[in-house]
């Protein structure tokens, strides 16, 4: 389909989805990851509200509107399309909870993002529309009968749904979108450190609650090795990795930090650790003697922790250390207390998933510490060394 882009924009093709999409009540969604097996009915309200809150963040980002490639809709247009899907599937709800088998009116979905004009509208309205469009639907399935979860009705094509098998498709759909448009979440968290860089730096000093994890670090070293650090921040743990005796390169996904870096006097990269070159730039032949990744791995997305993982330990020579830390937990948050105002997305772990993502990256993991943390959540202390 054809329709007008952004201001600004050249006129993009978006290519329709004309997949059936029904085969994932039955398997898992090579692409999102969703299993519909694994979610029960009465959990239905609570992950249709979760998601809605994730649109509400991107939708206040600034580039809500870019496209992040050619002919893939934007968050904006994404989250419009969310916002009617949750309408759709609430008529269709009502129906089935009143009607005997409905059939239900055809909805096609790639006319409707042409006759909306999703790509014109103002993301702060949409965001409003599609967390109350979510609440309403939210509330149906709180109030279905526990006999009513049969009740049956029929897709335009024939395909056939109960009540449950609705709601199972309905998530798959919503949660699938907020997959498609996963960089948002990065960018998003991205740029709450950037607006916050002098209220971190005047706040935060190094935390002596790490030191004898640093200490413990530092023994697996050498006067004199290179580390690489990711998500150096305002610097605090740099400066007391180099007192012990090492040399750091410092680097962060913040150009924000970077910047305060370089106006400290200390040479610093903006470097993604999931896309970007990790090695030394003066010596790329030369492998690190150990990475440091204290509070800074807990943004990746869970999907993309053991590439990260792997690509460390590509650039870290057999017997090199690793610290990383991260808050311990199940799933993940949006955060918006601590140093930063604007929201951040934390994933959590627990020790044993933690375990095997390091083991099958290539690393052994010599100690997993568990430490309270000032916000009362724990934090996974972790030091491994590269096999090899």
């Amino acid at each position: 389909m054809t329709y007008e882009a952004p201001a600004g924009a050249e006129l993009e093709t978006i290519e329709p989805d004309t997949k059936d999409w029904t085969w994932v009540l039955d398997r898992a969604c090579p692409e999102c990851g969703f299993v519909a097996g694994a979610v029960t009915a009465d959990r239905l309200p609570e992950i249709v509200r979760d998601n809605a809150t994730y649109w509400e963040v991107y939708l206040a980002a600034d580039n809500a509107r870019e496209r992040t490639r050619p002919g893939v809709w934007s968050a904006l247009e994404y989250a419009a399309h969310v916002r009617d899907v949750h309408r759709i599937f609430g008529e269709r709800l009502r129906q089935m909870l009143t009607e005997d088998e409905p059939r239900f009116a055809n909805w096609d979905q790639d006319a409707a993002a042409v006759e909306g004009d999703y790509a014109g509208q103002d993301p702060a309205v949409v965001a409003e529309e599609l967390m109350d469009a979510a609440d309403e639907v939210a509330t149906i399935y709180e109030k279905v009968p526990p006999d009513a979860w049969g009740r049956r009705g029929t897709r335009s094509n024939g395909d056939v749904f109960s009540v449950e098998s609705l709601g199972r498709y309905h998530l798959h759909d919503v949660v699938h979108h907020l997959w498609d448009v996963r960089a948002a979440a990065k960018r998003a968290t991205v740029a709450a450190y950037d607006a916050s860089v002098a209220t971190y730096v005047e706040s935060t000093s190094f935390s002596e609650e790490n030191r004898s994890l640093l200490d413990r670090f530092l023994a697996e070293l050498e006067p004199g090795d290179h580390v690489l650090e990711i998500g150096t921040g305002p610097g605090h743990d740099a400066k007391a990795l180099e007192a012990g005796g090492v040399r750091v390169r410092r680097t962060d996904i913040s150009e924000g930090f970077v910047a305060h870096l370089r106006t400290q006097g200390y040479a610093a990269a903006c470097l993604d650790p999931l896309t970007d070159d990790l090695r030394d730039p003066v010596h790329p032949d030369v492998p690190y003697a150990a990475v440091w990744a204290s509070a800074t791995l807990l943004h990746v997305a869970r999907d993309d922790f053991g590439t990260v993982l792997g690509r460390l330990a590509e650039v870290t020579r057999p017997g090199g250390a690793l610290h990383v830390s991260l808050k311990e937990g199940e799933g993940e948050e949006w955060i918006n207390r601590g140093h930063v105002e604007a929201p951040r997305l934390f994933v959590y772990w627990r020790e044993a998933e933690l375990r095997a993502a390091l083991d099958e990256a290539g690393w052994d993991v010599l100690e997993v510490g568990h430490a309270d943390g000032p916000l009362g959540d724990v934090w996974l202390d972790v030091l491994a060394r590269r096999r090899g």
